[in-house]
């Protein structure tokens, strides 16, 4: 018997041929972060290349270790039980997308000096250093871009 197999249209044996995914995370809230990471990981899972661009309060929240703590304010019911219903925490979502082999994750320079974080804090837990210069011509003209 043939296995049938689903795609969303444009995507599948295709997805080859289409840029990558661009995840911009930024703010450092469980929920923004964890909405990129899901973005990431539902990405790979069909085969697209990604790249994780982490700045300000998203890369502090990286480099500090904390990804896995919400702080859902106000949401305790959600906070306690997120657990319960199975949902992925960021790490179990970060590690997803790395051991794809199919993403690149990267630090903002210039939200590294801002925070006060040097190049040995960092680089562990990327794969690249990089400035706007240089995300601005990676980036230049892929059209699926997540800013959170």
């Amino acid at each position: 018997m043939v296995e049938k197999r689903w795609f969303p249209a444009g995507l599948g044996e295709k997805s080859g041929r289409m840029g990558p995914v661009c995840v911009f995370l930024h703010r450092g809230e469980y929920d923004a972060v964890h909405q990129g990471l899901s973005i990431a990981a539902a990405s790979v899972s069909m085969g697209r290349k990604v790249e994780l661009y982490f700045f300000w309060f998203a890369l502090e929240r990286l480099v500090r270790g904390t990804l896995d703590e919400p702080d859902l304010d106000g949401r305790d019911d959600i906070n306690a039980t997120m657990e319960l219903r199975q949902v992925p925490t960021c790490r179990q979502l970060l590690d997803v997308v790395r051991d794809s082999g199919l993403a690149t994750v990267f630090a903002c320079t210039g939200s590294m000096a801002s925070l006060g974080l040097t190049p040995p804090d960092v680089e562990p837990k990327v794969d690249t250093l990089i400035g706007w210069t240089s995300i601005l011509g990676r980036t230049a003209g892929v059209t699926d871009r997540f800013f959170l």
